[in-house]
């Protein structure tokens, strides 16, 4: 058990939670990503003649944003050119996948591996999975060792076909909570929608690259969808802040929230550490129980792609020492919802979870920004508040 006070994440160091099976993909990754940060620095910027770095922690302010007001009130968006085909993009994991499918539009078929419910961290790739890499035009994927024994079939395919690991592309370094396990660095960076946006750009080049027909739009849409995912940082740190301070602890099954903790301000206390290969001790169900009396928080959270048994543990440990703690809902880390649904998309996916936070730890959820009603209306929200 971990806890993770929300002020001490820039330079904390989190213990080891015994993440032997991912040593040597650490160390597979240390030549590849190089050899991406030499590939990426030849490329020309997103948007000609902007240095989006340059910019806001978004990228873009004024230009997304009259971008996006365009495709609502004005002209639509600059139509695609021709294309023979769709650029074939096989992504990873969930965010990944749907963040290119919004900015590549239909000059895109993109297809995730890992859908609903499924773990990266112990994620093993099949004779499918391999197929549909070795056939695809591009490969995206989140890094930082996210995906685990995957990361080795990715170093074989990044030979002949062209790969990008996003989240090393598109979050500074300095930006990265440092663990000391194995992994290095914690890889859930889309759990702070500010860092998320980052990506954007490396995934609009490397689409751009591939189309150059699809270009213009694809670099429109993608500031279209940065202007979203600025709105949708602001409301969720509006909505965090309606907590009472006192009951800012966010208890989770696995320390996926701590990009989440130090964005919104939370505390966090995760029963695993970052990868989730071991199950947690009878000493990390008992600390984690012993936290939760001590400080009163009102409620706890599983995880879709976790064991409700870790938590469960922890709740009737925490009546064994005569506190009481609800179970707050279920939250989405290492997966989205299921496709066709609005938690099946990464902007669903952080709006459900804020909805599930704020309200079992006894804040109230502001209604969207109007940046965000397009995406409420197209999922049914018609309150713009419940998920």
């Amino acid at each position: 058990m971990t806890w993770i006070p929300a002020a001490a994440l820039d330079s904390h160091e989190r213990p080891d939670y015994r993440d032997r099976m991912f040593r040597d993909a650490v160390k597979s990754h240390e030549g590849r990503r190089n050899r991406r940060r030499a590939r990426l620095l030849a490329r020309r910027p997103l948007f000609a003649g902007l240095a989006l770095s340059k910019l806001t922690p978004f990228g873009l302010t004024l230009f997304g944003l009259t971008l996006f007001g365009l495709a609502l009130f004005g002209p639509a968006l600059a139509q695609d050119g021709p294309v023979d085909a769709p650029v074939r993009v096989v992504a990873t994991v969930g965010m990944v996948g749907d963040t290119a499918a919004t900015i590549g539009g239909a000059c895109t078929d993109v297809v995730s591996l890992m859908g609903p419910g499924v773990d990266p961290h112990l994620y093993q790739a099949t004779s499918g999975d391999v197929r549909q890499l070795s056939r695809a035009d591009l490969i995206l994927y989140g890094g930082l060792t996210l995906e685990g024994q995957l990361g080795d079939v990715l170093e074989r395919l990044g030979e002949r076909t062209s790969t990008l690991a996003v989240s090393e592309a598109g979050v500074p370094a300095e930006r990265r909570i440092r663990v000391s396990s194995a992994y290095g660095v914690d890889p859930h960076v889309w759990m702070d929608v500010s860092l998320w946006a980052g990506t954007l750009e490396p995934i609009a080049a490397a689409l751009a690259e591939l189309a150059p027909g699809c270009a213009e739009g694809v670099r429109e849409r993608a500031a279209a969808h940065d202007a979203e995912l600025g709105a949708l940082h602001d409301w969720i740190d509006e909505a965090v802040a309606t907590v009472p301070e006192a009951n800012r602890v966010l208890v989770t099954a696995h320390d996926a929230f701590a990009y989440y903790g130090r964005a919104y301000g939370l505390d966090v206390v995760g029963i695993q550490g970052v990868s989730t290969d071991a199950e947690p001790s009878i000493a990390d169900i008992r600390g984690t129980a012993e936290t939760i009396a001590r400080s009163g928080v009102p409620a706890v959270f599983i995880e879709t792609t976790i064991n409700p048994r870790t938590i469960q543990a922890v709740l009737d440990a925490t009546a064994d020492m005569g506190a009481s703690v609800e179970l707050g809902g279920t939250l989405y880390s290492d997966a989205m919802g299921e496709p066709g649904t609005a938690e099946g998309t990464y902007i669903g996916m952080l709006h459900a979870n804020t909805v599930a936070i704020v309200g079992a730890l006894g804040g109230e959820v502001p209604p969207l920004p109007s940046a965000l009603h397009a995406w409420a209306d197209r999922y049914g929200i018609a309150d713009r508040t419940a998920p």
